[in-house]
Parts: structure tokens; sequence; C-alpha cells
């Protein structure tokens, strides 16, 4: 989330260059050069592979083609480090441009994802066996089966987030009593850094108190109280543009889970929100919030509201953080916007923002990479003034909805299956939402009730 909300991502060209360049040619078989594989996560309805290409010859590889077979039944997802395409059940993976050369000793691994259950056979490398032996190897799963319901967290099965400022900018200004009643979870923004590595702090903004003629943390504790006898539930939302809480080793994480715990103490909120744009380490985020969640409980909301760019390949920081807490996850509601052109889960397209195709093609990709659909929601700015591109109207994200959890109001994109427990959509933010006359909750809510 941004305070300004004009964020310009640049890092589209690059990505749509590393995803397409491959080497195609299918080079001499090259003695010595063997792969192998490992399962390295398995939640039951899916798996996550890794293959290695090992050079154990002597002399350099100069490009390598692998191909198997998936088994019957199952369907490729995302995939990284390798161009992988499918011919019915056989997919083949070529070198990108900056991992085809190996030199003797050296190794190239790439992974992907795959919706259903079984593991590769018919391994070939270059052309001959792999020589990893007929029977892939299984790793332990790295994270927890997700389980088949969500945690109890008292939130409706499609529900309408929206984003709270604690600070002053054009937008208008709210006391929290005041965000409008279509929200049902409200995700106050935000928590700051302190001097403690990891550790969070909140407390009212002086310029929000004074714009609103006098607003202090009683008010606000007493506001919080507010939206909850009307059944709504409020987190705490940490990070956005200018955050800095860095989580990146053991004593950070405790710092986080510590500090967290004491504002859900003080405040009352009902969770937690991860917004962290400047980087985020899985391992130890992870750390954090599975010891806040042995301190508060199975009710404890936690949510994401990652980038667009964030969301594209499940190996990277916040995608992996996603699918390693899925057992504790309730919701992640990606920004989709202010992010230009991105590949959606079919890899073969760029889809623009501000369409139904691009917010209909990314979510898939979280969908089919393991997340459960009641953890994804659907991220869009609030009218004009609250972001810098992405923008649509209030139609276009029930469209979206409609598309994913139907199969009906779809643009040219079609995902490959329906997801009818879609969590629901977010919006940037309740403040641009009042300021825009209110548009996007008076129109999403009541769309959410028709989903399935």
């Amino acid at each position: 989330m941004k305070r300004s909300r004009s964020l310009v991502l640049a890092l589209v060209a690059a990505l749509a260059a590393s995803v397409g360049a491959a080497w195609v040619a299918l080079p001499a078989y090259a003695a010595g050069a063997t792969a192998s594989f490992v399962k390295t996560s398995d939640w039951g309805t899916g798996w996550e592979g890794k293959y290695t290409i090992t050079n154990g010859g002597t002399t350099t590889v100069n490009g390598w083609t692998l191909t198997f077979d998936l088994p019957t039944g199952s369907t490729l997802g995302s995939f990284w480090d390798a161009r992988l395409t499918t011919s019915g059940q056989r997919v083949t993976a070529v070198n990108l441009s900056w991992n085809g050369t190996l030199a003797p000793g050296a190794t190239a691994s790439f992974g992907f994802l795959v919706a259903g259950s079984g593991s590769p056979t018919n391994c070939q490398l270059n052309g001959a066996p792999c020589g990893g032996g007929p029977t892939p190897t299984t790793a332990p799963p790295t994270t927890t089966p997700p389980p088949t319901t969500p945690p109890p967290t008292g939130l409706p099965t499609h529900l309408l987030t929206g984003y709270w400022h604690n600070f002053v900018n054009p937008a208008v200004e709210l006391r929290l009593r005041d965000v409008p009643a279509e929200y049902d979870l409200v995700a106050v923004a935000f928590g700051e850094a302190t001097a403690t590595p990891g550790a969070v702090a909140f407390a009212v903004d002086p310029g929000l108190s004074t714009a609103l003629g006098g607003y202090t943390d009683a008010d606000f504790t007493a506001d919080v109280r507010t939206l909850h006898e009307r059944g709504k539930k409020v987190i705490l939302s940490v990070g956005g543009e200018t955050g800095r809480v860095a989580v990146n080793d053991a004593a950070s994480a405790t710092a986080f889970a510590d500090s967290t715990y004491a504002l859900i103490q003080r405040y009352g909120f009902d969770g937690v929100d991860i917004d962290l744009e400047n980087g985020l380490n899985p391992t130890y985020m992870a750390q954090a919030l599975r010891a806040l969640r042995a301190r508060v409980g199975a009710g404890l909301i936690i949510a994401m509201a990652p980038q667009t760019i964030d969301m594209q390949n499940p190996a990277t920081s916040y995608f992996r953080l996603a699918l390693d807490i899925r057992d504790i996850l309730t919701v992640v509601n990606t920004q989709f916007y202010n992010s230009g052109a991105m590949l959606g889960c079919d890899n073969n397209a760029a889809y623009s923002q501000g369409t139904v195709n691009f917010i209909v093609a990314l979510a898939c990709i979280q969908l089919e990479a393991g997340l459960r659909p009641d953890q994804v929601g659907l991220g869009l700015p609030a009218g004009p003034g609250a972001a810098g591109g992405g923008v649509v109207a209030p139609s276009v994200v029930n469209a979206a909805l409609d598309c994913l959890a139907k199969g009906t109001n779809c643009g040219s994109f079609r995902p490959p299956r329906t997801y009818p427990s879609l969590r629901g959509a977010m919006t940037w933010s309740v403040n641009w939402d009042v300021s825009n006359g209110n548009s996007f909750a008076r129109t999403v809510k009541p769309h959410l009730a028709t989903l399935p």
C-alpha cells in the first residue's frame, strides 16, 4: 500500500525477458550429465517439484533440454528457472539464457508446481535417460499441509476488506468508527518500525488527530470496540510504501511477535496484515507469524497485501511465505494495480492492468499454485486518486469475481476451473472510497453475496 499511491514499477520488461528467454536448439548429449528429481512439498491436491541437472563429465554442457511425463490427470502450473511447455502429459523444460552452460561439476536447477498427485516419470536429459534412477525421490514436505477449511476467524465466507488511513493525505480523514458498514475487515495502515529490528509500533498519528479535531489512542481503542460490536474485524497492517519493518533473523522474528502481540492486547486488534514493500525474508517472517499465532490462538487473522510482482513466482519471498504458512493464513489480497503488464497463469501472454483479464489471469497463478481459494482476495483501488495505475470501475471487480467463482462474465482469458470459495475483494482504501462516494463498497459488497 502507498500513502501517495504513485508507485511506478519498471520490472515488467525484465520479468518478461527472463521468462521468455530460452535456449531452443537441442544440443548433443554430453556424457556424464545427469538429472535428479525431488518433490520439495506435497499438500495432497498438488505438489512442488525440482529437477537438478549435474554435469558429472569432463567437458562443458552447452545447453540442456529435459523431458518428463506427468501422472495422468495432473496439470502443470507455474514454473521458474526454465522454459516449460507441455504436449499432453509430456513436459519439456529448456534452460534459460543464464543457466544453460554447465562446466564440469556445475549444476542448474528449475522448479514447477503441479495440480494432482503422483510424481514425474520417464525423465530424459538431452535425449538420454536422466541417470538418476527410474523412481523419483521424495523429500519430506517443507510445510504443513493446509487444512481443507479455514481457521475460525469469525469472518464471512466472502468478505470486503478496506484500509483505514492513520495519516493525512488528499483523501478524506475518518475516525475508525466512521468506516462504512459495508466493510467486513478493516486494516489499519500502518504499524511502523522502531529502533529494535523487527519490532512494530503503533499510535494515532498526530497529524490525523489534529485534522479530526482531536483523536486520541483512547478514542481509537474505543472505536475498535465499536466495530467489534458491529460484527467487524480490525487488523494492524505492517509496512506500506515507506515501511521499514525488517524480520531477517531469529531475534527480529521474536521482536516482531512480541511487539505485535502487545499491540493486539493494547488496542484490541484481531490480527495482522503483512504489507512490506521493501523486502521480506519468508523464513523468519513465517517464524514470527507462527510464534504470534501460538500466543493469540487459532482466531488470529493473518492477511497479506503483496504487490503484483511479488506473486508472479512461487519461489519469490512473498509467494513463498504465503505457501509456507498456508495452514494458518487467512487471506492474500494482492494489489492488482500500479504494476503495468504482467504474465498470467497461462505463461504465454502479458495482460494489461485495469482489465478483467489482468485480474483473473494473475489471481489464477495463486489459485493454481497451492493457495486455497478462500485464501485469495482481489485488491483494487477505490477510484481516482487511490493509485497511479490500474484503477477500474467496481463493475470490473465484480466481473472478475464472477469469472473466478462462477465462470461467468470472463474476458478473453478463462481460468482452467472455477473457485467458488474465492475469499472476496480488498480496496485501497476506505478513505479514498469515501472520497469517491463510497462507490466501491456499495457496488462490490452486495455482489459478494451472490457468489456461491
